[in-house]
């Protein structure tokens, strides 16, 4: 009962915020661009993550924040497993560059955040339209990329329920070597607290571990997304064992598909 009234103060609290902090953003927006309204937005993530850890106790340990590259145009491609939206709103609050998130345009319908969300330099495509969407991402990609801003995908493409590994594709890694940029695995338990698809959330320890740089030079997309997904699954058991103590997957590990 105690954790359904904190998820409820919790959602309110997002949506009582969200909705100024959007309208604020959006206006904004006609003459601020780029990377300071970025950090606009990042404020209002900031907010939701210290809300969850005042009204529901979810605190967040992070390591390897040393293995970041560093240089304020050193690229980068993280790679992030995905277990709830935790993680959505965590990670910039987390990266010292801004980050641009590869995310399917039909998010950008969603009110007061979803708009908000599509005046930010992201890059958004459509997935019916594979070819020319990853046309758009190497494009998008390389001139972000020289900005300094890194990018950020979930290989896995979804929400993975705790203790489980999905599909890893290989878009994130096909990028990497278009671009030259390396990969940078992270795990993240966030279902320990906050689950995929669930209103009511936990207190407890979220971890984020971050490895180091892997090279994309002269590799194969699926070769170097088998390293990706070798490195996060093994540190996700480490991490969350409880999660992991009955091994179920969605798919074979060595399934990688662009």
């Amino acid at each position: 009962m105690l954790d359904f009234l904190r998820s409820v103060l919790h959602a309110l609290w997002m949506l009582v915020t969200v909705i100024p902090w959007a309208l604020i953003m959006l206006v904004a927006s006609l003459w601020r661009r780029g990377v300071p309204l970025y950090w606009m937005a990042v404020r209002w993530l900031r907010w939701a993550t210290d809300g969850a850890r005042v009204l529901i106790g979810i605190q967040v340990r992070v390591t390897g924040m040393e293995h970041l590259p560093q240089g304020e145009t050193s690229p980068a491609i993280l790679l992030v497993k995905h277990q709830s939206t935790l993680e959505t709103f965590l990670m910039p609050t987390l990266m010292p560059h801004p980050l641009a998130y590869v995310f399917k345009k039909e998010l950008l319908h969603v009110p007061f955040f979803g708009w908000a969300m599509g005046r930010l330099d992201m890059i958004h495509i459509d997935r019916k339209q594979r070819t020319q969407a990853f046309s758009k991402v190497v494009a998008q990609g390389k001139r972000l990329l020289a900005q300094g801003i890194w990018i950020i995908m979930f290989p896995e493409g979804t929400r993975i329920p705790r203790g489980q590994a999905g599909v890893y594709k290989s878009g994130g890694t096909r990028l990497a070597i278009e671009t030259g940029a390396p990969v940078i695995p992270v795990a993240v338990t966030s279902a320990r607290c906050w689950p995929r698809k669930a209103f009511i959330k936990r207190p407890g320890i979220v971890d984020v571990s971050i490895g180091k740089p892997i090279p994309s030079q002269g590799r194969e997309p699926e070769e170097l997304m088998r390293e990706v997904e070798t490195w996060i699954e093994a540190e996700m058991r480490r991490l969350d064992p409880e999660g992991y103590s009955e091994v179920k997957r969605d798919a074979p590990a060595s399934a990688a598909h662009p």
